[in-house]
């Protein structure tokens, strides 16, 4: 089974349900497209700045990628000390759907972005459906793009 390493908070959104997809700047491989890939949390540091971010962003009602505005009261979890989220762990696995233009998701708000760092890092939105959930969770090292979970499913 495959998995890909994603940064907190986005890997327990896709978790939670609340982060529909991922972006990257590159399309599904082909042969991954309705294969079930484990949602590895990786080892960098949570940034409070970045849920902070989100959470002004989303109170403001500007456009996050299709995140969920449910996800307001776990981010607002986070920022209080609330919530920790796990890092360098295996959290669950989710069916890797068709890759898509962002800007054909979202044409108005990818509208005039072709040139900006960010259109370049989200110019694919990868589906994920079907979270399930490894319980418990399995302390892993991850790695960059998408890497051989080292177990058949979940958690040994």
């Amino acid at each position: 089974m495959k998995a890909i390493t994603i940064w907190q908070p986005w890997a327990t959104l896709i978790m939670a349900g609340f982060k529909p997809f991922e972006f990257r700047g590159w399309p599904v491989p082909k042969s991954l497209v309705g294969q079930r890939i484990v949602i590895h949390a990786g080892a960098r540091a949570l940034k409070r700045t970045e849920v902070n971010g989100l959470l002004y962003q989303m109170s403001n009602g500007e456009f996050v990628g299709g995140l969920d505005v449910s996800a307001m009261r776990l981010l607002a979890d986070i920022m209080q000390g609330r919530r920790q989220l796990p890092t360098s762990a295996g959290l669950g696995t989710a069916v890797l759907g068709a890759p898509k233009k962002s800007f054909e998701l979202w044409p108005d708000e990818f509208k005039g972005l072709s040139d900006s760092d960010r259109a370049e890092c989200s110019n694919w939105a990868w589906p994920l459906t079907d979270v399930q959930h490894f319980t418990p969770i399995v302390p892993a090292r991850g790695a960059q793009g998408f890497w051989n979970w080292p177990w058949s499913g979940g958690p040994q």
